[in-house]
């Protein structure tokens, strides 16, 4: 087996110094804060659609201490278009505990990373490999579809386990943060071609549309406070859904902490 996870090394090493994606601007950075917001917005969102609001927000918070001090609505604005609002506020109340618990000292180890809001087992992975490039092991998307292609070709209902089992096996010796990046440059390769296989892991479940889906409600609702601030409770129910399912979706919203309503109008700041 040595051989074959030799072979499978130099075809993913070979394939990242031909065609890996070393531009991308959150690795040009060792910055864990940095590599930690990249980390939440790449989180079920395209690299394209990424780029662009990562240096954006960046801009707006360029240190966790600005992101601590900003306002619910200023961080909910600057995410606009990535969607799943509630990882905008989770990195604001993570970036409050580091500066309030941690004394904006981010910390280096898994276990104290996990203890940060919002981020749990892979992220707290993630940021040690490419801030501190320690060696773990972890799976997303696409190191679960390298593996796939190269170890589970006529399996189905994988796990997880059996992956991270051979991820162990095959990490390099040192470089760990270059091997990640080649492997996730090389998963994401093979997906273009056709090759995802995701089909193939047990947690496998098909998305549900977005179009006239309770997201979108809820999306609709946090856009609308972005661009309007503090809105009236019976004009957010003029938008253009049920507002039988607006009225649910705000209450969740609510409960969620991640809308506000103080006499009879709705905003994303406790304060207005």
């Amino acid at each position: 087996m040595k051989k074959t996870y030799q072979k499978f090394q130099n075809t993913v090493w070979d394939f990242y110094q031909k065609q890996g994606r070393q531009t991308l601007p959150w690795r040009k950075t060792k910055n864990p804060y940095k590599i930690w917001v990249s980390e939440i917005m790449l989180q079920q969102t395209q690299v394209t659609r990424v780029i662009e609001k990562y240096t954006s927000f960046l801009k707006k918070f360029p240190t966790m201490q600005s992101l601590a001090e900003a306002s619910q609505s200023e961080v909910l604005k600057e995410w606009v278009g990535l969607g799943y609002n509630r990882r905008a506020l989770f990195l604001k109340k993570g970036a409050e505990f580091v500066m309030r618990d941690l004394k904006g000292k981010f910390p280096k180890e898994v276990l104290d990373l996990q203890k940060i809001p919002g981020i749990g087992h892979y992220t707290a992975r993630a940021i040690a490999t490419f801030a501190f490039n320690q060696k773990h092991s972890f799976v997303e998307t696409n190191v679960r579809t390298v593996f796939f292609n190269h170890f589970f070709k006529d399996t189905k209902q994988v796990s997880d386990i059996e992956i991270l089992e051979l991820v162990e096996k095959t990490l390099p010796e040192e470089n760990f943060r270059e091997w990640y990046y080649a492997i996730m440059d090389y998963g994401s390769f093979l997906k273009k071609e056709g090759k995802g296989m995701n089909t193939r892991s047990k947690y496998y479940a098909k998305q549900s549309k977005f179009e006239g889906s309770d997201r979108q409600i809820r999306a609709t609702v946090v856009r609308h406070l972005t661009q309007n601030g503090k809105t009236s409770f019976d004009d957010i129910l003029k938008l253009p859904f049920e507002e039988e399912r607006i009225e649910v979706q705000i209450q969740k919203l609510l409960d969620e902490g991640m809308i506000f309503l103080k006499k009879g109008f709705l905003s994303l700041d406790e304060t207005d």
